[in-house]
């Protein structure tokens, strides 16, 4: 059954995917951008282009109400300077805008990305019933009491799905040849340590957001089968980007940096990554 589907973030390296997914299917798509000039780009891809800042409460929540989706897919981020306080920023007060605006347009369902390096420390990869770590020290607290407030908002629709991303990897994002974690390996800033990830290409992110449109209400972590230590995967990386061997600290990990588990995404809702590990694309 097609939707008419309200894309906030659409212009962001996932969000450009999900709305070639969507008008593909069939969809209704409106894309929300606060840049005028990326309109163009957003209708050659099918969509509506909708101008709208998240940090304008009334201006969205007039735009959601002209507009009047079936479902709200939040994939909005400040990730460009690498900011992660500005990201915390527009993941409180941006979702919070968002989700009043679709709750005043009637607006039922709701789909928002989140991340899965938000959980408390422990030594094994967290399932999704693991807290998040709202006691961690600074910068660590920022960033978590971001995506708490994110998750706590969305809550408040009356069908929604939380998308527990692992880190993004894949062409447009900082693991790219040309992204700034290739330029870290080449300078060898990047450390191979013990620290875990878990990480997902950005195109199972993407197939994934349009799949949980039928999922139920609930938290899930989308990432791929292999979590894993620096000492893995960071030598790969940095041989596939054309970097030099990375310097080692096989000792270090962070507490929290456990990398997390897919098992509710594949076995109780049959989502089926493209790449199941990070060892057959990030070394592509």
């Amino acid at each position: 059954m097609t939707m008419h589907v309200f894309v906030a973030g659409a212009t962001g390296v996932i969000g450009r995917r999900v709305v070639a997914l969507l008008v593909e299917r069939g969809d209704t798509v409106t894309a929300m951008t606060r840049r005028p000039d990326a309109a163009e780009r957003l209708r050659s891809l099918g969509a509506r282009p909708m101008v709208a800042d998240a940090y304008d409460g009334a201006g969205l929540r007039a735009a959601m109400e002209q507009d009047r989706p079936d479902v709200v897919m939040h994939q909005l981020t400040d990730l460009s300077a690498s900011d992660t306080a500005a990201n915390a920023a527009l993941r409180t007060e941006g979702t919070r805008n968002l989700v009043d605006a679709a709750r005043a347009a009637g607006v039922a369902r709701i789909v928002a990305q989140s991340v899965a390096w938000a959980y408390e420390p422990g030594e094994t990869p967290a399932d999704e019933s693991v807290a998040l770590d709202v006691g961690a020290d600074e910068p660590r607290r920022t960033t978590v009491l971001g995506v708490a407030a994110l998750e706590d908002a969305v809550r408040e629709v009356p069908e929604w799905v939380v998308l527990r991303y692992g880190l993004l990897y894949g062409p447009d994002t900082w693991f790219a040849p040309d992204g700034a974690r290739a330029e870290d390996a080449r300078a060898g800033r990047l450390v191979a340590d013990a620290a875990v990830t878990s990480f997902v290409h950005v195109d199972d992110a993407a197939n994934a957001a349009v799949a949980a449109l039928a999922w139920p209400s609930g938290n899930v972590n989308v990432c791929d089968d292999e979590p894993a230590a620096g000492t893995a995967w960071v030598p790969v990386f940095c041989a596939a980007v054309g970097a030099p061997a990375p310097p080692a600290d096989p000792s270090a990990r962070p507490p929290w940096a456990r990398g997390a588990s897919n098992a509710r995404a594949r076995r109780a809702l049959g989502w089926e990554p493209r790449y199941p590990s990070w060892r057959s694309g990030l070394g592509a």
